[in-house]
Protein backbone atom coordinates (compact mmCIF):
# COMPACT_ATOMS: atom_id res chain seq x y z
CA UNK A 1 0.00 0.00 0.00
CA UNK A 2 1.32 3.60 -0.45
CA UNK A 3 1.01 6.26 1.65
CA UNK A 4 -1.70 8.56 2.05
CA UNK A 5 -0.81 12.41 0.06
CA UNK A 6 -2.44 13.46 3.24
CA UNK A 7 -0.21 12.16 5.61
CA UNK A 8 2.60 14.07 7.09
CA UNK A 9 6.77 13.32 7.97
CA UNK A 10 7.17 12.93 11.47
CA UNK A 11 9.76 15.86 11.44
CA UNK A 12 6.96 17.82 10.03
CA UNK A 13 4.09 17.31 12.58
CA UNK A 14 7.37 17.99 15.29
CA UNK A 15 7.62 21.25 13.48
CA UNK A 16 3.75 21.82 13.86
CA UNK A 17 4.65 21.38 17.75
CA UNK A 18 5.45 24.71 19.39
CA UNK A 19 8.10 25.17 22.17
CA UNK A 20 6.09 25.39 25.79
CA UNK A 21 3.31 23.35 24.26
CA UNK A 22 1.43 20.87 26.75
CA UNK A 23 1.41 17.47 25.34
CA UNK A 24 -0.15 14.94 26.55
CA UNK A 25 1.29 10.94 25.94
CA UNK A 26 0.45 7.48 27.00
CA UNK A 27 2.19 4.58 29.01
CA UNK A 28 4.85 2.27 27.33
CA UNK A 29 2.64 -0.24 26.47
CA UNK A 30 -0.32 2.13 25.08
CA UNK A 31 0.71 3.10 21.58
CA UNK A 32 4.52 5.56 22.29
CA UNK A 33 5.04 7.34 19.08
CA UNK A 34 9.07 7.21 19.93
CA UNK A 35 9.05 8.67 16.37
CA UNK A 36 7.62 11.77 17.12
CA UNK A 37 10.00 11.60 20.69
CA UNK A 38 13.10 11.81 18.15
CA UNK A 39 11.36 14.10 15.68
CA UNK A 40 11.16 16.38 18.49
CA UNK A 41 14.41 16.31 19.80
CA UNK A 42 15.73 16.66 16.13
CA UNK A 43 13.70 19.96 15.96
CA UNK A 44 15.03 20.88 19.36
CA UNK A 45 11.83 21.56 21.18
CA UNK A 46 11.60 23.44 24.25
CA UNK A 47 9.87 24.36 27.33
CA UNK A 48 7.68 21.35 26.78
CA UNK A 49 5.09 20.19 29.67
CA UNK A 50 4.26 16.65 29.66
CA UNK A 51 1.38 15.23 30.70
CA UNK A 52 1.93 11.34 31.08
CA UNK A 53 -1.11 9.12 31.12
CA UNK A 54 -0.51 7.94 33.66
CA UNK A 55 3.30 6.89 33.80
CA UNK A 56 6.47 7.59 31.41
CA UNK A 57 9.91 5.53 30.41
CA UNK A 58 12.42 6.64 28.00
CA UNK A 59 9.97 8.49 26.48
CA UNK A 60 10.14 11.22 29.06
CA UNK A 61 13.80 10.98 29.95
CA UNK A 62 15.22 11.41 26.10
CA UNK A 63 13.30 14.44 26.11
CA UNK A 64 14.27 15.67 29.66
CA UNK A 65 17.66 14.29 29.01
CA UNK A 66 17.17 16.96 25.70
CA UNK A 67 16.72 19.95 26.88
CA UNK A 68 12.91 19.34 25.55
CA UNK A 69 11.10 19.57 28.87
CA UNK A 70 10.13 22.33 31.40
CA UNK A 71 7.88 19.98 33.51
CA UNK A 72 6.09 17.24 34.10
CA UNK A 73 2.51 15.75 35.59
CA UNK A 74 2.75 12.63 35.77
CA UNK A 75 2.58 9.41 38.31
CA UNK A 76 6.04 7.81 37.52
CA UNK A 77 8.97 8.01 35.14
CA UNK A 78 10.59 4.53 34.85
CA UNK A 79 12.18 2.20 33.25
CA UNK A 80 10.63 -0.53 35.10
CA UNK A 81 12.78 -3.40 35.71
CA UNK A 82 15.98 -2.28 33.87
CA UNK A 83 15.99 0.46 37.01
CA UNK A 84 14.95 3.98 37.09
CA UNK A 85 14.93 6.75 34.87
CA UNK A 86 18.43 8.34 34.77
CA UNK A 87 17.50 11.84 33.40
CA UNK A 88 14.14 11.93 35.16
CA UNK A 89 15.53 11.24 38.38
CA UNK A 90 18.58 13.79 38.28
CA UNK A 91 15.62 16.53 37.28
CA UNK A 92 14.02 15.68 40.01
CA UNK A 93 17.13 15.77 42.12
CA UNK A 94 18.45 19.00 40.56
CA UNK A 95 15.57 20.70 40.48
CA UNK A 96 15.82 21.45 37.06
CA UNK A 97 12.01 20.65 35.95
CA UNK A 98 9.00 21.71 37.51
CA UNK A 99 7.38 18.62 38.42
CA UNK A 100 3.63 18.25 38.71
CA UNK A 101 3.48 15.00 41.08
CA UNK A 102 -0.21 13.17 40.77
CA UNK A 103 -1.84 9.55 40.73
CA UNK A 104 -3.07 7.59 37.74
CA UNK A 105 -6.61 8.06 39.07
CA UNK A 106 -5.90 11.55 39.28
CA UNK A 107 -4.48 12.02 35.83
CA UNK A 108 -7.68 9.85 33.92
CA UNK A 109 -9.89 12.28 36.20
CA UNK A 110 -8.44 15.57 35.17
CA UNK A 111 -8.55 14.63 31.41
CA UNK A 112 -12.11 12.72 31.85
CA UNK A 113 -13.21 16.64 32.72
CA UNK A 114 -11.81 17.84 29.52
CA UNK A 115 -13.43 15.20 27.71
CA UNK A 116 -16.83 15.82 28.86
CA UNK A 117 -16.27 19.41 28.51
CA UNK A 118 -16.58 20.16 32.73
CA UNK A 119 -14.08 22.39 34.02
CA UNK A 120 -13.36 20.02 36.87
CA UNK A 121 -13.92 16.06 37.83
CA UNK A 122 -14.34 15.03 41.79
CA UNK A 123 -12.26 12.29 43.06
CA UNK A 124 -11.76 10.79 46.82
CA UNK A 125 -9.35 8.39 46.64
CA UNK A 126 -6.33 11.14 47.17
CA UNK A 127 -8.03 12.42 50.65
CA UNK A 128 -5.29 11.88 53.08
CA UNK A 129 -2.64 11.46 51.12
CA UNK A 130 0.58 14.31 51.22
CA UNK A 131 -0.02 14.60 47.96
CA UNK A 132 -2.80 17.20 48.13
CA UNK A 133 -0.45 19.56 50.33
CA UNK A 134 2.01 19.94 46.76
CA UNK A 135 -1.00 20.47 44.51
CA UNK A 136 -2.65 23.81 45.48
CA UNK A 137 -4.73 23.62 42.12
CA UNK A 138 -6.44 20.71 43.50
CA UNK A 139 -9.48 21.89 45.77
CA UNK A 140 -11.28 19.95 48.85
CA UNK A 141 -14.64 21.01 49.28
CA UNK A 142 -17.76 19.70 51.23
CA UNK A 143 -19.99 17.59 49.23
CA UNK A 144 -22.65 20.52 47.93
CA UNK A 145 -24.98 16.59 47.31
CA UNK A 146 -24.54 15.50 50.62
CA UNK A 147 -26.91 16.84 53.51
CA UNK A 148 -25.04 18.64 55.71
CA UNK A 149 -20.83 19.00 56.08
CA UNK A 150 -17.89 16.45 56.45
CA UNK A 151 -18.42 15.13 53.41
CA UNK A 152 -15.30 16.31 51.41
CA UNK A 153 -14.34 15.60 47.89
CA UNK A 154 -11.21 16.94 45.66
CA UNK A 155 -11.85 19.00 42.71
CA UNK A 156 -9.42 18.33 39.72
CA UNK A 157 -9.07 20.68 37.37
CA UNK A 158 -9.75 19.59 33.46
CA UNK A 159 -6.40 18.84 31.92
CA UNK A 160 -6.51 20.09 28.18
CA UNK A 161 -3.44 19.29 26.00
CA UNK A 162 -2.30 21.10 23.34
CA UNK A 163 -1.83 17.93 21.55
CA UNK A 164 -1.78 14.35 22.35
CA UNK A 165 0.81 12.20 20.62
CA UNK A 166 0.72 8.18 19.80
CA UNK A 167 1.53 5.39 18.07
CA UNK A 168 -1.38 3.50 16.25
CA UNK A 169 -1.45 -0.01 14.35
CA UNK A 170 -3.43 1.12 11.74
CA UNK A 171 -4.75 4.17 9.60
CA UNK A 172 -6.57 4.60 6.54
CA UNK A 173 -6.74 6.96 3.78
CA UNK A 174 -9.66 8.52 5.15
CA UNK A 175 -7.90 9.94 8.70
CA UNK A 176 -9.16 7.13 10.34
CA UNK A 177 -7.05 5.78 13.20
CA UNK A 178 -7.33 2.47 15.04
CA UNK A 179 -5.91 1.96 18.47
CA UNK A 180 -8.39 -1.18 19.45
CA UNK A 181 -8.48 -1.56 23.05
CA UNK A 182 -5.87 1.72 24.14
CA UNK A 183 -8.43 3.51 25.78
CA UNK A 184 -5.66 6.02 27.02
CA UNK A 185 -5.43 7.15 23.61
CA UNK A 186 -8.68 7.48 22.97
CA UNK A 187 -9.33 9.73 26.20
CA UNK A 188 -6.06 11.66 24.67
CA UNK A 189 -7.66 12.27 21.31
CA UNK A 190 -11.00 13.53 23.21
CA UNK A 191 -9.04 15.75 25.85
CA UNK A 192 -7.10 17.35 23.62
CA UNK A 193 -7.05 20.12 21.34
CA UNK A 194 -5.47 18.52 18.43
CA UNK A 195 -3.86 14.67 17.88
CA UNK A 196 -0.79 13.83 16.04
CA UNK A 197 -0.44 10.03 15.37
CA UNK A 198 2.24 7.41 13.78
CA UNK A 199 0.96 4.40 12.25
CA UNK A 200 2.10 1.53 12.30
CA UNK A 201 0.34 -0.38 8.54
CA UNK A 202 -1.68 1.43 6.22
CA UNK A 203 -5.09 -0.06 6.60
CA UNK A 204 -6.75 -0.51 2.78
CA UNK A 205 -10.44 0.66 3.41
CA UNK A 206 -12.41 3.11 5.62
CA UNK A 207 -11.66 1.79 9.18
CA UNK A 208 -15.36 3.46 10.09
CA UNK A 209 -16.72 1.37 7.38
CA UNK A 210 -15.55 -2.01 9.07
CA UNK A 211 -17.51 -3.84 11.53
CA UNK A 212 -14.62 -5.23 13.23
CA UNK A 213 -12.49 -2.40 13.87
CA UNK A 214 -15.36 0.59 14.71
CA UNK A 215 -14.89 0.20 18.29
CA UNK A 216 -11.40 0.62 18.20
CA UNK A 217 -11.39 3.66 15.96
CA UNK A 218 -11.01 7.51 16.18
CA UNK A 219 -12.44 9.71 13.22
CA UNK A 220 -10.10 12.49 11.49
CA UNK A 221 -12.72 14.78 13.45
CA UNK A 222 -10.14 14.16 16.54
CA UNK A 223 -6.76 13.56 14.69
CA UNK A 224 -5.15 16.73 13.40
CA UNK A 225 -2.81 14.75 11.62
CA UNK A 226 -1.14 11.08 11.13
CA UNK A 227 2.51 10.02 9.67
CA UNK A 228 3.36 6.63 7.94
CA UNK A 229 6.12 4.97 10.71
CA UNK A 230 6.52 1.13 10.60
CA UNK A 231 8.09 0.17 14.24
CA UNK A 232 7.22 3.69 15.30
CA UNK A 233 7.18 3.31 18.70
CA UNK A 234 10.63 1.28 19.14
CA UNK A 235 12.59 0.33 21.34
CA UNK A 236 9.08 0.01 23.28
CA UNK A 237 6.20 -2.50 22.19
CA UNK A 238 2.79 -2.53 19.81
CA UNK A 239 0.50 -5.15 21.63
CA UNK A 240 -0.25 -7.52 18.63
CA UNK A 241 2.91 -5.95 16.47
CA UNK A 242 6.11 -6.17 18.53
CA UNK A 243 7.85 -6.79 21.85
CA UNK A 244 9.95 -3.87 23.53
CA UNK A 245 13.67 -4.62 23.11
CA UNK A 246 14.79 -5.29 26.17
CA UNK A 247 18.48 -5.49 24.87
CA UNK A 248 18.63 -1.95 23.45
CA UNK A 249 16.20 -0.14 26.65
CA UNK A 250 19.46 -1.62 28.78
CA UNK A 251 21.71 -0.41 26.64
CA UNK A 252 19.65 3.26 26.98
CA UNK A 253 20.45 3.13 30.55
CA UNK A 254 24.30 2.85 30.33
CA UNK A 255 24.61 5.32 27.63
CA UNK A 256 22.48 7.90 29.50
CA UNK A 257 24.42 7.36 32.84
CA UNK A 258 26.84 9.94 31.75
CA UNK A 259 26.82 13.49 29.32
CA UNK A 260 28.94 12.19 26.38
CA UNK A 261 27.47 8.60 26.63
CA UNK A 262 24.04 10.26 25.89
CA UNK A 263 25.39 12.37 23.55
CA UNK A 264 26.66 9.30 21.67
CA UNK A 265 23.38 7.40 21.84
CA UNK A 266 21.30 10.75 19.99
CA UNK A 267 23.83 10.91 17.30
CA UNK A 268 23.48 7.12 16.47
CA UNK A 269 19.37 6.79 16.79
CA UNK A 270 17.80 10.14 16.66
CA UNK A 271 20.24 12.52 14.62
CA UNK A 272 21.40 9.60 12.74
CA UNK A 273 17.88 8.08 12.31
CA UNK A 274 19.19 4.91 12.67
CA UNK A 275 16.26 2.63 12.87
CA UNK A 276 15.44 -0.55 14.79
CA UNK A 277 17.10 -3.86 14.47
Amino acid sequence: MSVPETYLSTDEIASSIPDGALIGVPKEDGGVSMEITRALIRRKARRLRLLTVPVSSIQADMLIGAGCVAEIETSGVSMGEFGYAPHFRRAVENGDILIRDATCPALYAELQASEKGTPFMPLRGILGSDILANRPDWKTIDNPMADGGGDPVVLLPAARPDFAIFHAPFGDRHGNVWVGARRECVLLAHASAETLVTVEEIWDGNLMEDQHMLAGTIPPIYVGAVAYAPRGAWPLSLPGSYERDGEHLKSYLTAAKSKDGFAAYLDRYVFSKEGAA
